[in-house]
């Protein structure tokens, strides 16, 4: 008989909380949170990236945005801009600058988010070419 308690082919019984891919929600697991927002193709428009809102706890992390990267060898680098909001209001702006890279920059910065509070993460370009992709990452603690 196997861990998972059948045939196989499931988590080890009693480990739940697997990762089940990007997602725009803040997944729990146990004391930790994360939220993956998988790779968006962007432009000068913002695209939503993360939306979600938090429960009863402060989430206390980093928050990391991996810059355009190009989607093809016919484009160059550019800037991506994450607008961070909190209940609807803007609360910061983080920047990432890329040039003629084929691996992207990153930003990662200190992030809390206070309990009871909804999250909105936009990230633009400002190249109108259609070949650049972003994508954002929430890692952390959260606190009861």
């Amino acid at each position: 008989m196997g861990l998972d308690g059948g045939g196989g082919g499931g988590t080890i019984l009693g480990a739940g909380d697997a990762f089940t891919g990007p997602a725009e929600a803040l997944e729990i697991y146990g004391d930790f949170a994360a939220a993956y927002s998988g790779f968006q193709q962007i432009n000068t428009s913002p695209v939503e990236h993360l939306k979600f809102n938090t429960g009863n706890y402060l989430f206390v992390g980093e928050l990391t945005l991996i810059g355009s990267t190009k989607l093809d060898s016919q484009t160059s680098g550019n800037n991506s801009v994450a607008q961070i909001s909190f209940n609807g209001s803007v609360v910061f702006n983080l920047k990432v600058e890329s040039e003629n890279e084929d691996m992207p920059a990153d930003a990662t910065i200190p992030f809390l988010i206070p309990a009871f509070t909804t999250v909105e993460i936009d990230v633009q370009t400002d190249s109108s070419a259609a070949n650049f992709g972003t994508s954002v990452n929430l890692i952390g603690r959260i606190y009861r």
